[in-house]
């Protein structure tokens, strides 16, 4: 298992550093330092164009989300100045990534991946499962819009993945924990299979993920097709609660 800061050679870290790279930065966008007590930080209001989205490819959209994640758990994202951001959008979005991850408070993922407005499509259930309706909007991110990434990402003491392996029942949510109960029998495990066992319900939710990624690429043939041409990658992910790390899995 490697986590999202694993390295890569010539790479371009962010959205940011992209357009620190670019020649006219003025035209992309407003760079300003803010200082706050003393200490500057860096404010960025550029929104990417779709000419530098389209020159990334997914692995460098990858790298940059892991730099983000890296941020985020030292305590070093950047500032982001949303009102600008706001602004330069407004026109036209031009995204790198999709993400598919939980409904869960404490695990937003443009905070965790330290990106800012334009910047993600971020879709979010229970669970992070793939049915129809989220399936098409991921082909609406990558196939119409030009995102270059799909990223899973599952996080650890998911209460979904609890309610599944309970089989709990509440009106629709039972139907939602059905499409979970899958992972729960697949998963590999020699220890007290309960929800009360918390290393169980983490492996079942690395099992879930795991699971989405190979739902994404056998229930659409327009997502499938795009990565078996090198356009997208589809990459299955856990956030850690404890200490904020963004494990990939797949």
């Amino acid at each position: 298992m490697n986590d999202l800061r694993s390295p890569m050679t010539n790479r371009i870290t962010t959205r940011r550093g992209l357009l620190k790279q670019g020649a006219n930065m003025a035209a992309a966008g407003a760079l300003c330092s803010l200082c706050v007590a003393g200490v500057t930080t860096p404010t960025f209001a550029a929104a990417l164009t779709k000419e530098q989205r389209d020159k990334l490819t997914p692995e460098q959209v990858l790298q940059s989300l892991a730099d983000g994640n890296e941020r985020f758990r030292t305590g070093k994202m950047q500032g982001h100045d949303y009102i600008a951001q706001k602004r330069a959008t407004r026109g036209g979005q031009y995204p790198t990534a999709a993400i598919l991850s939980c409904i869960d408070s404490r695990a937003p993922a443009e905070i965790i991946l330290d990106t800012g407005i334009g910047e993600t499509f971020t879709a979010r259930v229970a669970g992070n499962i793939a049915n129809d309706d989220l399936l098409g909007s991921l082909e609406f991110a990558c196939a119409v819009t030009g995102a270059k990434l799909i990223l899973v990402m599952g996080h650890t003491a998911c209460g979904a993945i609890k309610g599944a392996i309970d089989g709990a029942e509440l009106g629709h949510l039972t139907g939602l924990l059905e499409k979970i109960k899958p992972s729960v029998v697949a998963t590999s495990y020699t220890g007290e299979r309960v929800s009360k066992n918390y290393a169980f319900v983490d492996a079942v939710a690395k099992t879930n993920v795991i699971h989405t990624v190979a739902a994404i690429r056998g229930e659409s043939s327009v997502l499938a097709n795009l990565e078996k041409d090198g356009k997208i990658k589809i990459v299955g992910s856990m956030y850690h609660l404890e200490g904020g790390r963004v494990e990939i899995l797949s």
